[in-house]
């Protein structure tokens, strides 16, 4: 006989936080999807950003991460299916294969970013803005000991998630 399961406050909020973060994803991809930017994943922004600001080896992209190359690998093979980022030989040392974001990928990145703006206006329409103004503000102060960086938040996202890199 099975017994009934406990509801339990914590996770409820958990799947509560985890449900708001994926309705904002899921609603910036389908409009970035009819954009023309088709299959983009919130780890491939962590990715681009992360490439953009210097990580320019799948080496130093998997430490950005905090993933092992290998994934790191996978993603910008993914990255560089979509015209996100390009590999470019390294003027001084043939082995390595440089990255760079591509104008493509900046276009992605810009047009994301205003779409999750306008995804935050109209819930801030929606509950009111000094609502959506106090919930960011105690969730800023309940993860200050957390950093909220994205290279944090990337590395178990997709895992987590249940969606393969």
């Amino acid at each position: 006989m099975m017994c009934p399961m406990a509801r339990s406050p914590g996770a409820e909020l958990a799947l509560l936080l985890l449900g708001g973060f994926q309705s904002m994803v899921d609603e910036v991809h389908g409009e970035l999807a009819s954009r023309g930017h088709e299959g983009v994943r919130a780890s491939h922004e962590f990715a681009l950003r992360a490439i953009d600001e210097g990580a320019d080896t799948a080496t130093e992209l998997g430490r950005s991460l905090s993933v092992s190359k290998q994934a790191a690998a996978k993603v910008i093979v993914a990255l560089e299916r979509l015209g996100y980022v390009e590999r470019e030989p390294d003027p001084t040392d043939a082995r390595l294969k440089r990255l760079h974001v591509t104008a493509r990928g900046h276009d992605m990145m810009a047009q994301g970013a205003a779409l999750f703006t306008e995804v935050r206006n109209r819930w801030a329409a929606q509950i009111g803005a000094e609502q959506l103004d106090a919930l960011e503000a105690h969730l800023t102060r309940l993860t200050r000991n957390r950093s909220a960086r994205t290279k944090d938040l990337a590395a178990g996202l997709d895992e987590d998630l249940g969606n393969a890199v």
